[in-house]
């Protein structure tokens, strides 16, 4: 044999060992391939029903938004009024206190002025002569 043959001998080896070696290296792509094609079949299936399902949740939720930003001026009104009324009662309130205090005084006074009567009555009938 000659050193030809022998390099050429050795070259076939080593391709026949690359290629028994590259053989299950190529099964795992083509396994990983496989797997990638049904995740991807998968994805396909579930993830497209689950954005529609989510676009559909996103506009109804803009429905809802929108309802609650036109019925935000209503609330702010019926604060508003709801505070103009705590106002009134609070003047009521500070009115009928007043009033209460007066009629009081004026009772008061009207009793005062019932005893000071009957007390004027009575010395006046005495010097009268009376009882």
């Amino acid at each position: 044999m000659t050193l030809t043959g022998i390099v050429l001998i050795v070259i076939s080896a080593a391709l026949c060992i690359m290629v028994l070696a590259f053989i299950p290296t190529l099964l795992a792509v083509k396994r990983a391939a496989i797997s990638l094609g049904s995740l991807s079949d998968m994805v396909h299936k579930e993830l497209k029903p689950a954005l529609h399902e989510l676009t559909a949740v996103l506009t109804e939720l803009k429905t809802v938004g929108a309802g609650a930003a036109d019925h935000a001026d209503d609330v702010k009104r019926f604060m508003t009024a709801l505070g103009e009324t705590g106002d009134n009662l609070n003047t009521i309130n500070r009115s009928v206190g007043m009033v209460a205090g007066v009629l009081n005084a004026t009772s008061t006074w009207a009793i005062g002025a019932k005893v000071a009567g009957k007390y004027l009555i009575e010395r006046y009938l005495k010097k009268r002569g009376g009882k």
